[in-house]
């Protein structure tokens, strides 16, 4: 009697780890799981038993002081909160999971070749000057100018999911277009953070910081193909960057791009050594043990096998594989917790066209920005490609659904709320707090409404095609 409980439980379980698998592999599931946590984000900033806290968590301190022989104190990290942590230390994984698909589209995937690169590239480009442009022309010489680079990005996660919905309405070469657009849309967003959106630099520690890539490059250059051996020169980049006034961020980008994208074993080597292994495994399986089948010597053929078959793969396909799910599902809902929780003190947050003199409207900038100048830049680029014979068309696109698809790249969400945080930091700290908080709210805002539009006209215009033919 006392088993039929356990049973149910043990077999509930495995139905629930089954279905948390599936859920892990749909390709909306990343949305579905950082929508949840927007909402649950703005309740705990919003709600008044719960304000207090959700502020006082993200700013608890986790830096440590080392105190030195002369009775002074060393702070590492310095000014490390709970915020900043997520922002700047585990948004450099994320950072660097992004560089790793970047590299990799260009070197196999869609970017590997020009003429597979130049269409997305050139509309991403427009996907980015344009909103840009929309957001200068409101706010130019007001206190609000400085975020222009919020409405420029495009999540990558959101709009695939979307498209992965939608189905067969949308041509497989729209899915592949908008892809790697926004790839290459992620490489321009790391770009303008990069040049536009770090601090005062000191030229002392970014030329340290130089001599550790010379030194990661040398390593590539030695083959050296062992994961520990890039670990801490990682790490010391990440400080030098951290310290040099660089967003540490970036660390994550250099160090996807210098890693090795090439395996440790050759094909050959690898056949070669299996055999030596098999060979090894059926000379070993006329020693008899009590456990049957592997005996202890065949336990470390196997193990050595297997190490042999790991080296197979490239670093960088092991190392993008390996952090992708913890990046999914565990430091992007994180982000979103701790950027997407915005203090909404009166309904004017919500007021997108409200435009104040000298301070501009960060608002208004960042949802036409995202909601209109996102579809007018890619699809007037994807033009003017096209007209002059430098891009072709999608197989079997229209114009009418490239727009739609274009509509999508105004989802913003993770990059554009991570400008929006480093935006601002030459204001006062109130109007900086503001602005951000509007800022985040617009994006969010803008994004649903790019979502919502987008999904509509693709549906909209997949059915008047399905009419005519």
């Amino acid at each position: 009697m006392k088993l039929i409980p356990v049973y149910a439980w043990t077999k509930t379980t495995v139905h629930m780890e089954n279905s948390a698998r599936k859920f892990k592999k749909q390709p909306w599931a990343q949305g579905v799981i950082l929508l949840t946590c927007v909402v649950v984000a703005m309740l705990l900033a919003n709600l008044p038993w719960t304000r207090d806290a959700y502020h006082h968590i993200l700013e608890t301190s986790l830096s440590f002081t080392v105190t030195t022989p002369s009775g002074g104190g060393i702070t590492f990290p310095k000014d490390m909160t709970v915020e900043k942590f997520i922002n700047d230390i585990l948004m450099v994984i994320f950072f660097f999971t992004v560089g790793l698909e970047i590299k990799r589209e260009v070197a196999f995937g869609e970017l590997s070749s020009p003429k597979k690169a130049i269409m997305p590239i050139i509309a991403a480009m427009g996907g980015v000057a344009v909103p840009a442009l929309i957001y200068i022309f409101i706010n130019k010489g007001t206190a609000a100018a400085s975020g222009w680079g919020i409405p420029t990005a495009t999540d990558i996660a959101f709009a695939v999911g979307i498209l992965s919905i939608l189905g067969n309405k949308v041509p497989v070469s729209l899915k592949v277009f908008l892809t790697a657009l926004a790839i290459a849309d992620d490489l321009i967003a790391i770009l303008v953070v990069a040049i536009f959106y770090g601090g005062s630099i000191n030229l002392n520690l970014l030329l340290i910081a130089l001599l550790v890539v010379t030194f990661i490059v040398i390593l590539n250059l030695i083959h050296e193909k062992r994961p520990w051996a890039y670990l801490v020169p990682s790490i010391v980049l990440w400080v030098l960057f951290y310290y040099a006034g660089i967003h540490a961020t970036m660390a994550g980008v250099v160090m996807a791009f210098l890693i090795p994208s090439t395996p440790r074993y050759t094909k050959q080597y690898y056949y070669r050594k299996r055999d030596y292994w098999r060979h090894k495994l059926e000379e070993y399986d006329s020693i008899e043990e009590p456990g049957g089948f592997p005996n202890g010597p065949q336990r470390h053929v196997l193990r050595k096998l297997s190490q042999t078959s790991r080296n197979l793969i490239s670093m960088s396909y092991a190392q993008e594989h390996a952090l992708s799910p913890w990046v999914n599902f565990l430091i992007m809902p994180l982000f979103a917790l701790a950027n997407a929780g915005v203090t909404i003190p009166d309904v004017s947050y919500f007021n997108i066209f409200h435009f104040t003199p000298g301070v501009g409207s960060v608002s208004m900038g960042i949802f036409l920005g995202l909601v209109l100048g996102k579809p007018l830049g890619i699809t007037l680029a994807s033009l003017l490609a096209i007209k002059t014979k430098v891009g072709t068309m999608p197989d079997k696109a229209t114009w009418p659904m490239l727009f739609a698809v274009a509509c999508l790249g105004g989802i913003g969400f993770t990059m554009s709320i991570f400008v929006d945080t480093l935006s601002f930091g030459d204001l006062a700290a109130d109007l900086t707090t503001t602005l951000r908080d509007m800022g985040k709210v617009a994006v969010l805002t803008g994004s649903l409404c790019a979502g919502l539009l987008g999904s509509a006209l693709i549906t909209i215009i997949n059915k008047i095609q399905n009419v005519r033919k």
